[in-house]
């Protein structure tokens, strides 16, 4: 007991959370995140580099800046960019700067939040990262390169922390139950780990919460212990690294056509409390991306969908979202509109200044050699309305496009 004290968090504060009571001191006690481990293994950690450390809730991401400040010896300042302002971190740096002077002891300034501090305060760090005046420690639950600016991030490394595994997850209920005064079942340390993604601080209130309650759960059932004292906690930040494969994965279904699965997306984006415009835009683009002509009525129906969205919002629109997403799903796929602009874009940029032809322009005297389609059979005649032989669009022969090629062959025919 006494060793376990010493390798996690101090029990000074006893009223305080069990999830700050147990918080590990040591890399001996710190579970899980195997890759963060394998780094360590290549950096000084006498003298760390600034790090900004991000994944998801409850992954660690304070306790390991709390155990590599204690491993090099400095000084550790904690500051929530929530909570304080620029005023008090410069109240915090000039403590910093001033102890290094007295003692020759650097310090660690940990910003847990870092991500809420906008360009010009994330600016205000970058004089003193270059002078070496701290070493910088950053937490976010967001993804750096989006949340960043790219002055601050060429000055530090970004360490990602992986959301616990079920393994991790179980030796840290199990070890903190140590600072309880209760026991719980394995079978109740498993529902628990059930209970939760991979985030260590709500497993560990939910194991207070039981240890709490240890009276009222004895004669309860699994089923009446998880409806009373335990909730589902799933990962969803619309910010976060998530945020960008939940949306890929949603997009990637809707283009290979799996109805099902591009449901579950969105119901998991819905259920996130993602943006539902947002999620209506992304339909918009994907009906012209990914089904284009094959069905033109596909963008019609997202551009309805998207209004609708504006006008009802959530709970209903997640119907009208639904309806927009099957529709696409069952479309004949065309990629056709999308690789063309991509490729003329390509070809106007790899070449000099494209010039009009003469008798396209607005005003120049061989305007009257231009040739009106609509004074010809079928409203088409055949003439040049570029310079060289272009070839970018390519029908997929799939769809309504089949229907215009052979509209295109009549007239030209």
């Amino acid at each position: 007991m006494n060793n376990q004290m010493g390798l996690f968090g101090q029990n000074e504060k006893n009223n305080a959370p069990l999830a700050y009571r147990a918080r590990p001191k040591s890399l001996e006690a710190y579970f899980g995140q195997a890759s963060i481990r394998k780094r360590l293994e290549n950096i000084d950690l006498k003298s760390p580099p600034h790090i900004v450390f991000f994944g998801p809730p409850g992954t660690g991401k304070t306790t390991l800046a709390m155990i590599l400040a204690e491993m090099a010896g400095f000084e550790f300042y904690d500051f929530n960019a929530v909570l304080g302002g620029v005023n008090d971190l410069r109240a915090i740096i000039k403590e910093a700067i001033q102890n290094q002077e007295l003692s020759g002891k650097k310090s660690i300034i940990f910003i847990d939040e870092i991500h809420r501090f906008n360009k010009s305060q994330q600016d205000a760090l970058l004089p003193h990262l270059e002078k070496g005046d701290f070493i910088l420690f950053g937490a976010t639950t967001e993804y750096p390169n989006t949340s960043l600016n790219k002055a601050l991030l060429s000055r530090i490394q970004t360490w990602r922390l992986e959301k616990l595994d079920e393994e991790a997850l179980k030796s840290i209920l199990e070890n903190a139950l140590a600072f309880t005064e209760g026991e719980l079942s394995s079978e109740l340390i498993d529902l628990i780990v059930a209970s939760n993604d991979g985030d260590a601080r709500n497993a560990l209130n939910q194991l207070e919460v039981l240890i709490q309650n240890q009276d009222k759960i004895k004669n309860l059932s699994t089923e009446e212990i998880k409806k009373q004292f335990l909730f589902k906690n799933r990962e969803y930040d619309r910010n976060s690294n998530r945020h960008y494969d939940v949306i890929s994965a949603f997009i990637k279904s809707i283009r290979g056509s799996d109805t099902d699965s591009a449901l579950l997306w969105l119901a998991i984006m819905l259920d996130g409390g993602e943006d539902p415009v947002f999620i209506a835009r992304r339909l918009m683009i994907s009906a012209s991306e990914d089904i284009g002509n094959a069905d033109p009525r596909a963008l019609q129906v997202c551009t309805n969908a998207h209004y609708v969205t504006t006008q009802i919002g959530m709970p209903e629109a997640r119907i009208t979202l639904a309806q927009a997403v099957t529709y696409l799903c069952h479309a004949p796929k065309s990629n056709a509109s999308y690789m063309a602009i991509n490729q003329a874009l390509a070809h106007v940029r790899e070449n000099k200044t494209i010039e009009v032809p003469t008798h396209l322009r607005n005003h120049h005297p061989d305007k009257k050699n231009y040739k009106y389609p609509h004074s010809y059979p079928n409203h088409y005649v055949n003439q040049s309305y570029s310079d060289g032989n272009l070839h970018f669009y390519e029908s997929s022969g799939l769809g309504y496009e089949r229907m215009m090629d052979e509209n295109l062959k009549k007239m030209k025919s």
